[in-house]
């Protein structure tokens, strides 16, 4: 017999958070434009009729194995208010928000979930949690804004009966700025809103915008070794780091006393993308800069993909990077811009680039000026601003259109990875036949998007969308595809992941990303930190 709601929700520290089955807010939600569902009825013979969905409160949930003396256990050190096993919160915290995961919770089976949230208040109590949870083997798993797209959060057992999911939101302050150093100290549970609001009250701004920005926190963006899409001017989230506080059922490490050392190797990499499964981060100090006093915009047009890619190269390799730089392919600036007004005009056709820039006037003023003749004279053409305004404005909207996909019967989503640059079309070419040949197998022919998302001197990355029509087990049909372009990855040349991390999705490829070698340094520092196993089950690690 499956248990529903039981109980009242844990307290007020349970906040509503994203919906249970989609991405965001339910205001961020909108149906799909008549232009779009025409698309659909054209390439896939969808009507675009979305179906209805279940009410949260109809979701039967496997029943919490959460014995009364772990209840007692776990209370003792967070108080009775602060831990819940309401169906309702279990929930929310049944995984992530990959297109998997969404599929799955909206699926009519009993759903998996953690079988109680527990939110701690400090370190001390994360810390007590965690002895607590590895003397009576309960597994835990750290969960921050629930964004993770690759199974990274997801409620898995593994050896062990009961599995407890560890809010950090009530771990949300800003506890320290030092504007001489520029530099600010972020309970590891702010969300990137919050954060920046509170670093804006002393004029500062960590400059760190993911697309999942308005959900992630701060502990997350660290254990995922994230990178926000002004990157290229700010750098990634792990490049921001000064200092990281970590509890681990073994005890506490501070690590990071100084801007650079040569005190042997840093430790604080062992922490920066280690999602959970070598310790909890609980604070961390990071590099922050004055709230911008200007942002310029320019969009570009390139004729093809390659011409766009070797001016990013250019750009980036003289060192004249904007804030945020990026570049789609044909196919999907043509889906993105095909409905929106001409720009200047002229019909927007070949690839769009889109590139900002921050900081003082003058600051902008003469970088601006010097990227714009280098991406000129690599055969861009200049836009103007509106196309880089427009995508500014839409940029954390993309998963919501998703959304509006999965209700009508489309397959959608997303993966990435990164390379050299002289290796960066191969990669492309191939995970793109990889995609599409999968798909197309099973029958369902696919559109397949590239953008550049994020640059360095040596290399850039490569985000792909993917979509196509649903199969009576679009679990299985994206699984298939998954696979065959994750192989594609590694065997030309690309990393597994470049920014969405590592979670239960892309565990199967770590052992080709690091080697044999690599996998037992992993093994060995988790048997140090975690001996009892129960930091974020089978995550990571292979």
């Amino acid at each position: 017999m499956v248990e529903t709601q039981h109980e009242q929700s844990g307290s007020d520290t349970v906040a509503p958070g994203m919906v249970w089955d989609a991405w965001g807010v339910a205001a961020g939600h909108q149906p799909l434009s008549a232009q779009i569902r025409g698309l659909l009825a054209q390439v896939f013979g969808i009507s675009g009729e979305p179906v209805a969905r279940r009410a949260e409160n109809d979701v039967a949930l496997i029943p919490t194995t959460l014995t009364a003396a772990d209840r007692a256990g776990l209370t003792a050190i967070v108080g009775d208010e602060h831990l819940t096993t309401a169906d309702l919160d279990r929930l929310r915290h049944a995984g992530g928000k990959s297109t998997p995961d969404l599929l799955r919770r909206r699926a009519d089976t009993p759903q998996d979930a953690p079988d109680a949230v527990v939110f701690p208040a400090d370190h001390a109590q994360v810390l007590a949690l965690l002895r607590y949870c590895a003397e009576h083997r309960v597994a835990v798993v750290a969960f921050g804004g629930g964004t993770s797209v690759v199974g990274g959060v997801d409620p898995v057992r593994g050896q062990f009966d009961t599995v407890l999911a560890l809010d950090l939101r009530r771990l949300d302050t800003l506890t320290a700025v030092d504007p001489v150093s520029g530099t600010a100290t972020l309970g590891a549970g702010l969300t990137g809103p919050r954060a920046e609001e509170s670093l804006g009250a002393h004029g500062l701004s960590l400059g760190h915008f993911p697309q999942s920005f308005e959900f992630a926190s701060i502990g997350g963006f660290a254990a995922t070794r994230s990178s926000g899409q002004a990157s290229a001017g700010y750098g990634r989230f792990d490049d921001m780091i000064e200092r990281l506080v970590i509890a681990t059922p073994q005890g506490t490490l501070d690590l990071g006393r100084a801007p650079a050392s040569a005190a042997g190797p840093d430790l604080r990499e062992l922490f920066v993308g280690s999602e959970g499964v070598l310790g909890i981060i609980t604070s961390v100090t990071v590099r922050v800069h004055p709230v911008p006093e200007t942002v310029g915009y320019q969009a570009w047009s390139f004729p093809d993909f390659a011409t766009g890619a070797a001016a990013l190269r250019a750009v980036v390799q003289a060192g004249a990077a904007p804030t945020v730089m990026r570049l789609s392919d044909e196919a999907e600036t043509g889906l993105n811009l095909a409905r929106s007004a001409d720009v200047g005009g002229n019909p927007v056709s070949g690839c769009l680039a889109i590139t900002t820039f921050e900081g003082t006037r003058a600051h902008v003023a003469a970088r601006s000026v010097e990227a714009s003749e280098l991406l000129a004279a690599a055969g861009g053409t200049a836009l103007g601003e509106a196309p880089a305004r427009q995508w500014e404005h839409g940029r954390f909207a993309a998963p919501y259109l998703r959304d509006a996909l999965l209700d009508v019967g489309v397959l959608c989503e997303t993966l990435e990875t990164a390379t050299s640059w002289a290796n960066l079309a191969n990669l492309k070419v191939k995970v793109t036949g990889a995609l599409m040949d999968a798909l197309g197998a099973q029958g369902t022919p696919a559109l397949v998007m590239c953008h550049i998302s994020h640059t360095y001197p040596t290399g850039a990355s490569l985000y792909f969308t993917v979509v196509a029509k649903q199969l009576d087990d679009p679990i299985a049909q994206w699984r298939i595809a998954k696979s065959a372009a994750s192989d594609a990855m590694i065997a030309a040349g690309g990393t597994i992941t470049h920014h969405h991390a590592v979670g239960a999705d892309h565990r199967p490829w770590m052992r080709a990303e690091i080697g044999d070698l690599g996998v037992r340094v992993l093994r060995a520092v988790k048997r140090e930190l975690d001996p009892t196993g129960v930091l974020n089950p089978g995550k990571l690690v292979p």
